[in-house]
């Protein structure tokens, strides 16, 4: 396939018939494995929050920040239906698989996202809408549009968009953007490059057959190995340090101290590894570490909810 044809987006992957579409088609459009997550963080963020929020108030704002990343992945998955159809892990996609149109999945995306933006703001407030449509353009329009296919810090620049839902939360409560939030945007941001790595060290032939500049792709495994160790050591200076701040206390300290030293040594030993040892073995340690980055975010972010709930008996934190 040649470069033009790989950076158009047009699909090769087989067209599906208007109204052919089923519910959980749409559903799939939404990446609902994603959407766990930015509920998840969101949530977190609201209820970190110094500020008593409604509990109708709270969920319409959880509500629409989860349609607001659906509508993301529809629109990713618009812009990227070509080359999902060249990946194993996303040719079953519904627009590569033929059960939904580009053109439906465009519409279906752009619905949700003006609507979860307008709902957002009616539901809270402006500061936390605004995040949410910004977060909604940086990572179609930004990332997946102007840069995915551009670039081998594709997924650092990406990463930006994932993080944003802790942020939304946290403002759809006090209608403000804190140190607080913004340390829960960079725990999230600096996690991410290293648990996607660690995936495109096994995964390799997918990305570049789609033609993705992942790093493994234009820079070699070699230096992926190398970003994954010097992030993972940023991201763990980040992660404890968080702990001795208004979102941290005793129990994420504790948290943060046990994951990272685990991270720590599976990032270790994959910049030890050369690419003889690691076939040899299936990429065991590359796979194991994949999987530890999948607990990694969420261990974190339980900590910070339960130090939250702690300091509201007044019991949490270092006080």
């Amino acid at each position: 396939m040649s470069d033009a044809s790989l950076n158009s987006s047009s699909t090769t992957a087989p067209m599906a018939q208007g109204g052919e579409a089923e519910f959980g088609d749409f559903f799939a459009l939404l990446k609902p494995r994603v959407m766990t997550l930015v509920v998840f963080t969101a949530l977190v963020g609201l209820l970190a929050a110094p500020v008593g929020v409604h509990p109708i108030v709270g969920l319409a704002a959880i509500l629409f920040i989860a349609v607001g990343g659906g509508a993301s992945g529809a629109l990713n998955m618009w812009w990227e239906s070509d080359i999902d159809a060249l990946m194993k892990r996303t040719s079953k996609r519904p627009i590569p698989a033929g059960k939904v149109t580009r053109d439906e999945a465009f519409a279906f995306g752009v619905t949700l996202a003006v609507m979860s933006v307008v709902m957002l703001w009616l539901a809270t407030n402006a500061v936390a809408a605004g995040l949410l449509a910004f977060t909604i353009f940086f990572y179609v329009v930004i990332y997946t549009i102007g840069l995915k296919r551009w670039t081998p810090q594709n997924i650092v620049i990406g990463g930006a968009a994932g993080a944003f839902p802790p942020m939304i939360g946290w403002a759809a409560a006090t209608g403000s953007i804190s140190i607080e939030s913004v340390l829960m945007f960079a725990l999230i941001f600096m996690w991410t490059p290293p648990h996607f790595w660690a995936l495109a060290l096994f995964m390799k032939g997918d990305y570049h057959k789609a033609g993705v500049p992942m790093l493994t792709v234009t820079h070699g495994r070699r230096s992926t190995r190398r970003h994954i160790l010097v992030y993972t050591v940023l991201l763990a200076m980040l992660a404890v340090g968080a702990a001795f701040t208004g979102i941290g206390g005793p129990i994420y300290l504790a948290v943060a101290l046990v994951l990272n030293a685990l991270f720590l040594r599976d990032a270790y030993a994959i910049w030890r590894r050369d690419e003889a040892m690691a076939e040899a073995d299936g990429y065991r340690i590359e796979k194991k570490a994949f999987k530890l980055s999948l607990y990694y975010l969420f261990a974190h972010f339980t900590a910070i909810l339960l130090e939250a709930a702690l300091a509201g008996y007044g019991l949490g934190g270092w006080g």
